[in-house]
């Protein structure tokens, strides 16, 4: 039987490079980076290697670069760690309506402490008005934060464009990006377009889990959320995980020298899958069409059938998908992205979402395809009335 996984959002397999690099250092490069003796310079060697390796693909400085231990932390850095260091000067902080829990929670937690949130809605296809976002900002607005990539429906938020909206209407407000699903899939330069944080996860990109980091402006004012010994320029304290970090660095390399063709080959998987999956009885796209949206990310839903059934039933074929998005529990919830493109009731709890890497093949997908064509007709046979 086949075995295709088609849940590159959820994560990825390690790349080869980064699998051995990490092995390497966990064997070889044992020591402590921040130990005086031989290895522990051999781990602070490789942890620089990593900090220029994932720095040079968004032309950022190597200073700028905070390792934590995945998007999730990154986020969470960001979000408290600026809002605390600057609600002096304002308490009001604008997000999306359809962010990772990552980013709502922490926009919740603030809430709690006294911040006041503005959430901007997005149109049916995931994405924000600037419009929307100019009228939001106001004098007292310290921070606004929005992903690149939607995890769910692959929605390209315009970053570029929200920067300058920024930067015009109100200077001092600092600009947050959640560049987890887009870091590897699109050249990112936060300091050319005004971004002054953004957040990567490393098993997103062929890298190992436990690894990531937070791309941090020189001079942007932030307090650590985890105290210590003051590794990572004093911004996240705790002995840094030199095998993960290193095998971040080398998946980061290998995204970004075959970026263009990377890019390029996910596009024509998506569209081959979307066209045949139009052809579907039953089955609904979500979200940007082929090109506006991100290159390895479609939403689906089948009227009448639940996610999970869908989900089960091709995981007998040896076809893996997800329920929605897979970054938050393995309980099923109603996806409030869902939910803010203005999906229709009786198809939220019909979505799966396939998400492609480089490593999938169009006979891959022809497979699912063929799959889905022959569940579909049966699993709606017992549609919920």
């Amino acid at each position: 039987m086949w075995e295709i996984y088609l849940d590159n959002s959820a994560t990825t397999r390690v790349c080869p490079e980064a699998a051995q690099k990490a092995v390497e250092v966990m064997t070889q490069c044992y020591g402590n980076p921040s130990s005086l003796h031989r290895l522990g310079f051999r781990a602070e060697q490789e942890l620089n290697a990593a900090r220029k390796a994932v720095a040079g693909a968004l032309s950022a400085l190597p200073e700028e670069i905070v390792f934590t231990s995945g998007g999730t932390e990154a986020n969470n850095l960001a979000l408290v760690g600026c809002a605390m260091a600057n609600r002096r000067s304002g308490r009001h902080l604008i997000t999306t309506s359809i962010e990772h829990p990552s980013v709502e929670n922490p926009m919740r937690y603030l809430e709690e402490q006294g911040f006041e949130v503005t959430r901007l809605g997005v149109d049916r296809r995931g994405v924000i008005d600037l419009q929307e976002l100019r009228e939001a900002l106001r004098p007292d607005t310290i921070l606004v934060s929005m992903m690149h990539v939607n995890n769910e429906i692959g929605a390209v938020e315009p970053i570029e464009e929200a920067a300058a909206v920024i930067r015009q209407k109100q200077p001092s407000c600092l600009f947050h990006v959640d560049a987890i699903q887009s870091y590897g899939k699109y050249a990112i330069y936060p300091r050319r377009i005004g971004v002054d944080l953004l957040s990567v996860s490393g098993h997103k990109i062929h890298g190992p889990k436990g690894s990531g980091f937070l791309y941090v402006r020189e001079k942007t004012k932030i307090h650590p959320q985890i105290l210590g010994g003051g590794q990572e320029g004093g911004m996240r304290s705790g002995t840094e995980n030199v095998p993960a970090i290193a095998g971040l660095g080398e998946a980061a390399r290998e995204m970004y020298d075959h970026l263009d063709e990377n890019r390029e080959y996910l596009y024509g998987l998506k569209q081959r899958f979307m066209e045949g999956a139009a052809a579907i009885p039953g089955v609904t796209l979500n979200g940007p069409a082929v090109r506006d949206g991100a290159p390895h990310i479609v939403s689906v839903s089948v009227d009448g059938v639940r996610s999970e059934v869908l989900l089960h039933a091709l995981e007998e074929k040896g076809i893996y998908v997800s329920a929605g998005s897979a970054c938050s529990s393995n309980k099923p919830s109603v996806s409030r992205t869902l939910k803010a493109i203005g999906l229709e009731n009786r198809l939220l709890d019909s979505t799966v979402r396939f998400s492609f890497s480089i490593e999938n093949t169009a006979e891959e997908i022809d497979y699912a395809l063929g799959v889905m064509g022959e569940l579909i007709p049966v699993l709606s046979r017992f549609t919920r009335h």
